[in-house]
């Protein structure tokens, strides 16, 4: 392989494919189709499918596609090209490096999605933060790279695919790996497995045999129909689809119910332990609390004991929040090493992997580190649990960084608020049902 299989399984603009062949890589059996097709009297971008309003226009009157610009300029009138997919990894026999094993839960849950890359079905695996959901996808993964097929694992979010990279790397040592995502460098390689962001999948065009989707439920994916067109049209006529989620959203229940999708489910962690249930607390005024330089007493009470014996994960709601929090906890624990976290800070790999090296007792963080990531002994305070920001998803998802090592999985989980709203209640609702599920799988051992 090489320059004249770069391009198979993707799609171009007119302009990207110029750029293409100015770089002298051959594109055999380019196809093209219309950009826009005109749908009932309304024009759908061809490659989002969604419509485009009437005054989305340019000067000349020509109408042009703004929910996929950053993937390159559609204009009415443009064409889309494609190569197909050329099916060059039918002699390839990649072996599982991973030297693990899984516990008989986890098996059973690994041959389901087995059976789904054999069978080419659309399918949900349902399980519990930490309860290693990647693992459980090698033998379906290796099974696909054993029949010459190529395989995609998308999630939604950079930091998710920045964990799950050198661990597929790890697994699949013998195996051909592209890592994809909008901050990279490194130019783009033909390879029979990719990792990638949800929104890559916009650049690819029937190119996959296996297409699994991690953290379905996570922004920017969910509810999202330009992203969820973008995994339907990488996937090849005939093609697995695997979502994988710990909090289904209202529209993959229905579509299980519909029977559109199996399901499968597994409601224990790997090592077995049940999920912490959060310690709820009312904290009355906690915004004009933290205006005078204060906190509430029973957060502080509670930062207090958990650092004697785990870090801290405190979680605000908003970025502005990060700062006074910060330094009303540095004023009552002069001797903790404190940090602030947020999306845009530019040392955001450096702060994560000294909080993995226990080198920052405590991080107070955006949701940025409500997914992706895993701690050992973390305790998980949530301060103003009533935000809009703090869905029921998120929720679960940030009480799920508590406990994921086996000796430390009864670290506690409190959440802190001034409402007690339907988020909150659903949240540990939730959890509490999913351990009610554990707890008749751990009967079963």
């Amino acid at each position: 392989m090489g320059q004249q299989v770069i391009a198979c399984g993707r799609q171009f603009t007119a302009a990207q494919l110029a750029d293409t062949q100015n770089n002298n890589y051959s594109l055999p059996q380019i196809k093209r189709r219309p950009a826009f097709l005109r749908v009932k009297h309304r024009l759908v971008c061809q490659r989002c499918q969604q419509v485009v309003p009437p005054q989305t226009c340019l000067p000349d009157g020509r109408h042009y596609c703004a929910q996929c610009l950053l993937f390159g300029r559609l204009v009415e009138g443009d064409w889309l090209y494609t190569v197909p997919e050329c099916h060059l990894f039918e002699n390839n026999i990649p072996k599982l490096t991973w030297e693990g094993q899984l516990t008989p839960h986890q098996e059973q849950a690994a041959q389901a999605v087995v059976e789904v890359v054999q069978t080419q079905k659309r399918h949900v695996l349902t399980a519990v933060t930490g309860a290693g959901k990647t693992e459980m996808l090698f033998q379906g993964i290796l099974v696909a790279l054993q029949k010459g097929q190529r395989v995609c694992l998308a999630a939604p979010r950079v930091a998710v695919c920045l964990e799950l990279y050198p661990r597929l790397q790890a697994a699949f040592a013998t195996a051909s790996i592209m890592l994809m995502h909008g901050e990279q460098t490194e130019p783009y390689r033909y390879t029979q497995l990719v990792i990638c962001t949800t929104h890559q999948l916009l650049k690819f065009y029937h190119a996959f045999d296996t297409v699994i989707v991690d953290e379905v439920d996570a922004f920017p994916f969910v509810d999202n129909p330009v992203l969820v067109t973008a995994v339907e049209q990488a996937c090849k006529p005939q093609c697995a689809l695997l979502y994988l989620t710990a909090t289904p959203t209202p529209a993959i229940k229905r579509a299980i119910a519909a029977k559109q999708m199996t399901v499968s489910e597994l409601p224990l962690r790997f090592h077995g332990h049940l999920l912490p249930e959060p310690h709820r607390h009312v904290a009355f005024n906690w915004r004009a609390q933290l205006k005078k330089g204060r906190l509430p007493k029973r957060l502080e009470r509670d930062c207090q004991t958990c650092l004697k014996t785990q870090q801290i994960l405190l979680f605000v709601p908003q970025v502005r929040l990060l700062q006074p929090v910060a330094n009303r906890l540095s004023t009552l624990l002069p001797a903790v090493r404190i940090e602030t976290l947020h999306a845009n800070d530019p040392d955001q790999i450096k702060k994560i992997t000294a909080f993995r090296a226990q080198q920052i007792q405590l991080m107070v963080t955006t949701t940025i580190l409500e997914r992706g990531v895993t701690f050992k002994n973390v305790a998980v305070l949530v301060l103003g649990a009533e935000h809009m920001v703090f869905n029921e998803a998120v929720l679960v998802q940030i009480a799920g960084r508590a406990g994921r090592h086996k000796d430390y999985a009864q670290n506690p989980v409190h959440f802190y608020y001034q409402d007690y709203t339907r988020a909150i209640k659903g949240a540990c609702r939730q959890i509490k049902a999913q351990n009610q599920r554990g707890r008749r799988l751990q009967s079963t051992v």
